[in-house]
């Protein structure tokens, strides 16, 4: 018998569970400028989020797992890359996100994890907000997605200007987003490469990218598929189906996460309906922390200090479960572990090959399914291009602070430095005490540093 035939039979076990096969089907739920604190598991003292909590106990949740930026464009450009954007040019100082005028986009030689996992047969789907460049070339279906159904940027863009300084005039500074209508923003809902519509009813976005997730795995369950589910929620402007209006006593907010929450619900559902529960690795986490100053209309961080904009913990460490039934060790992991490690943990898990030339993934899959240490033992911040602080092992030195969206930048002469596990509000600096640490962790900076090389940065192409 030819051996390839032999590894296709063997890779092919028929139970009475269901088709079992060596590759796992993938679900990244990806929700965008949540909390670390939002949701009841991470000790939210008023959120309801059950079937995050189901989904915390029977998998593993993740407490030092950071994403690649504190903003949305190149956190997502490090999860579907598996390297710092700062190598792929998806980050700016001077325009941190892509707009809708904006040129730029991820770029034809940046190898995506669909198209990583198409490589190996996988259905590639992708859900809701893209965020990785608007024009044709750069869109999901030319970045490895076999499907997409969603928006192209943040639905806080677009905005109709004249629409919404009109209804402030009329009902109070910032009522559009107090009380916000779709039609004040033009965003587009699209589907591939063509626009459906312009200020979709973004009550129903959660609602429906939930119903064209669950499409796709029941059209998929026979062969090995990779569903990506970008959440537009919660960031603002804040929208929720009617079931879930005042539903929660955290406000709109908490009607938002409860309605993600109840999503999450929905798919776990359809895998465990369908028999493929136990061949689906689910992860769900974040882009980037809480939009602080929009105060309740925003998330929180628990414990942590910061929020969304900024290199502090708030601004990157994120709420992170992953749930595979039989496979993945149930428990909690204090471990450092990145979205940047997705690709080479999918790698490892499926056979694909990693082809970049330089790479910030590392295999998280021992950790995942056997307890083992992760091989994270660092973290880089940047805030745009720029390298504001790097943790090792469990403490980190801030070279420079500035708030998400404050003009209060300090650059340090002598970095603050400090303790993560004993402090992970960044409270009590430790620098003085520590010089060995702090020269350690210089070293490893410049290490890094030697390994970037000039690109052509694409936020600022106009």
């Amino acid at each position: 018998m030819r051996k390839s035939t032999l590894i296709s039979l063997v890779s092919l076990v028929i139970c009475s569970c269901g088709l079992v096969r060596a590759e796992p089907n993938i679900v990244i739920i990806f929700t965008d400028d949540m909390g670390y604190g939002d949701m009841s598991c991470n000790g939210h003292p008023t959120l309801r989020t059950p079937n995050l909590d189901r989904m915390a106990t029977e998998g593993q949740k993740w407490t030092s797992f950071y994403v690649a930026a504190c903003v949305c464009t190149p956190s997502r450009a490090g999860l579907m890359t598996g390297r710092l954007p700062v190598r792929s040019g998806m980050c700016s100082s001077k325009r941190r996100v892509l707009f809708p005028d904006s040129k730029g986009g991820l770029p034809a030689k940046e190898h995506t994890l669909a198209e990583m996992l198409k490589s190996r047969g996988y259905a590639t789907g992708m859900v809701g907000k893209w965020h990785l460049g608007h024009l044709p070339q750069y869109l999901p279906t030319n970045n490895g997605f076999d499907s997409w159904y969603g928006i192209p940027y943040s639905n806080d863009m677009d905005a109709d200007h004249e629409r919404i300084k009109e209804v402030n005039a009329t009902n109070g500074r910032g009522d559009h987003w107090q009380n916000p209508r779709s039609e004040y923003w033009n965003v587009p809902l699209m589907e591939g490469e063509k626009i459906l519509m312009r200020s979709p009813d973004q009550e129903l976005l959660t609602k429906t990218y939930t119903e064209r997730s669950i499409e796709f795995i029941r059209a998929n369950k026979q062969r090995p598929f990779f569903l990506y589910l970008a959440h537009s929620m919660p960031h603002v402007p804040l929208f929720r189906s009617e079931k879930f209006k005042n539903r929660s006593t955290a406000g709109i907010y908490g009607d938002v996460i409860e309605e993600i929450d109840w999503s999450v619900g929905e798919v776990l559902k359809t895998l465990r309906d369908e028999g493929i529960a136990d061949n689906t690795l689910v992860l769900f986490t974040s882009d980037n922390g809480p939009w602080t100053r929009f105060k309740t209309l925003g998330g929180i961080a628990g414990p942590l200090r910061g929020g969304k904009g900024s290199t502090w913990e708030g601004g990157m460490r994120e709420p992170t479960i992953f749930w595979w039934p039989g496979s993945i060790k149930p428990g909690i992991v204090h471990d450092l572990g990145s979205t940047l490690d997705i690709k080479a943990t999918l790698a490892s898990l499926t056979g694909a090959e990693l082809i970049e030339e330089q790479r910030d993934s590392y295999d998280l899959s021992a950790t995942l399914l056997h307890g083992a240490p992760s091989p994270r033992k660092e973290m880089f911040f940047y805030r745009g291009v720029e390298l504001f602080a790097v943790r090792h092992g469990s403490y980190k030195l801030h070279y420079s602070t500035q708030s998400g969206y404050k003009n209060d930048r300090v650059d340090y002469e002598k970095p603050l430095l400090y303790n993560l596990d004993m402090d992970p509000g960044e409270n009590y600096d430790i620098a003085d005490e520590n010089p060995e640490i702090i020269a350690d962790i210089n070293r490893i900076r410049d290490a890094h540093q030697a390994t970037l090389k000039p690109v052509e940065n694409q936020l600022e192409k106009k």
